[in-house]
């Protein structure tokens, strides 16, 4: 079946490789682990450029190699919204008695990948792009365009919930939207790995140290 597969990549690292050795994720591979008798047609990536912070100064240029590499998947897309940082004052949980009862912290917000999303989805099924779809996310919000696409498109619509947690469940909206749901395993983000170099057209990418 002719699938396309949307992918939060934002939802993707924090719930499944942030703190793993599988950062050098090849999303090709992991499609086809994910789908393994279909026809993986396109693939849509959605995503924000970050920013480098005082305790991440690499984060950014991390991310640009990342990139790269996604980049020599031919049937691969990136769509981009926004990281937005701003300094926040917040109220404390339990304040130190006779201290202030707040704090300032880094408040961090990504904006436009959810409507991204949303909207690709809802247009590439309304243009018969795919016979199928399948949204590796738990965010909540694409409830609504998932079971549109399911519903009124009439394409089955499947979820791959990125948590790899077993105690993490996918939110009931999401299941109850989609045709079928999955969940995310460690062994397939293992098997799923980029070669630590692979090659483009302008040379080596190598996957980076710390990762």
């Amino acid at each position: 079946m002719r699938t396309n597969v949307y992918i939060d990549g934002f939802n993707l690292y924090n719930r499944a490789v942030k703190d793993t050795p599988y950062k050098w994720l090849d999303l090709s591979k992991l499609c086809q682990a994910l789908l393994p008798r279909h026809d993986i047609h396109r693939i849509r990536y959605f995503t924000a450029l970050v920013h480098a912070r005082p305790n991440n100064l690499q984060a950014p240029q991390r991310q640009q190699i990342y990139l790269r590499a996604l980049k020599t998947i031919p049937n691969l897309t990136m769509e981009f919204g926004q990281f937005r940082s701003r300094i926040k004052e917040r109220p404390l949980v339990t304040p130190t008695p006779g201290q202030s009862r707040n704090v300032l912290v880094y408040d961090t917000e990504e904006k436009g990948t959810d409507v991204n999303l949303a909207t690709h989805l809802l247009m590439d099924g309304y243009d018969d792009d795919y016979e199928q779809a399948l949204v590796i996310s738990n965010d909540a919000d694409l409830a609504l365009s998932i079971s549109m696409v399911r519903n009124k498109l009439q394409h089955p619509v499947g979820i791959v919930n990125p948590n790899i947690d077993p105690q993490k469940v996918m939110p009931k909206e999401l299941r109850d939207a989609a045709t079928f749901n999955r969940r995310l395993h460690e062994s397939v983000l293992r098997k799923c790995q980029f070669p630590p170099t692979l090659q483009d057209i302008t040379g080596t990418i190598t996957k980076p140290n710390t990762w």
